[in-house]
């Protein structure tokens, strides 16, 4: 049981911490530095919490879904019109601030734009500084306008630093149609996938024995696709 609170191996280099650290530091600079030349520099401060939190996804997990365009303009969205719904009709206190937070939660999971940081805006948006609080809804544009020049950020960076951002859908491969080359073809461990991540040489938020599950019960279900289709096939 002990050896479960024990911190996974990361499957990077330090070049790739130096890469992502540089890239989290500049990216919350300037979308502070954005946010500040519009809305004023107490007003984007308030918000630097949420979005250096998110620049760390931006950054050091950009392959992560939780770190994807969608993820972080549609919670940031989310989090910022919920939380002054609920300041204005709850006000702004412990209670309404963490009330807000489990909203945001079930309306980011359910729009498929889950992105942690949107918890934190959340409460930061309701518990607001006086300056912030007197916008009212001009705060919105101002949590929107700070998502958007990190996303900027991360989308010029990222590539700049030849690592792919945003990812898009990878391309399902078909399931063997050769028994015979199916059955020569090893089986994928834990430890291959391990490997496989070390050779990418980027965070992957994920680990591998959750991949070597995946891939086990996609086994499973192609199976028994394929024993469905050999019936089928007997029965016409």
């Amino acid at each position: 049981m002990l050896a479960r609170w024990l911190p996974a191996a990361i499957n990077t280099r330090p070049a790739e911490w130096s890469r992502a650290a540089i890239g989290m530091a500049l990216g919350t600079l300037l979308s502070v530095w954005v946010c500040a030349q519009v809305f004023g520099m107490e007003v984007a401060l308030h918000l630097l919490g949420p979005l250096g939190a998110s620049a760390v996804l931006l950054f050091a997990v950009s392959s992560g879904a939780l770190a994807q365009p969608w993820s972080i303009i549609g919670s940031y969205l989310c989090a910022a019109v919920v939380a002054l719904l609920v300041a204005r009709v709850l006000g702004r206190t412990l209670g309404s601030a963490c009330l807000a937070a489990g909203m945001t939660v079930i309306l980011i999971c359910w729009l498929r734009c889950l992105h942690p940081p949107a918890g934190g805006l959340a409460m930061t948006l309701v518990l607001a500084d006086p300056s912030s609080a007197a916008l009212g809804w001009q705060e919105l544009p101002a949590v929107m306008l700070g998502a958007a020049a990190l996303l900027m950020c991360a989308l010029a960076y990222n590539n700049a630093t030849r690592t792919r951002y945003p990812k898009g859908a990878t391309e399902v491969p078909g399931i063997f149609t050769n028994k015979s080359q199916a059955a020569r073809d090893p089986s994928i461990t834990a430890a291959d996938l391990k490997l496989a991540l070390a050779d990418m040489e980027q965070f992957y938020d994920i680990e591998p024995s959750e991949l070597e599950q995946l891939i086990h019960a996609a086994e499973s279900h192609a199976r028994r696709r394929s024993i469905g289709q050999v019936l089928a096939s007997r029965v016409e």
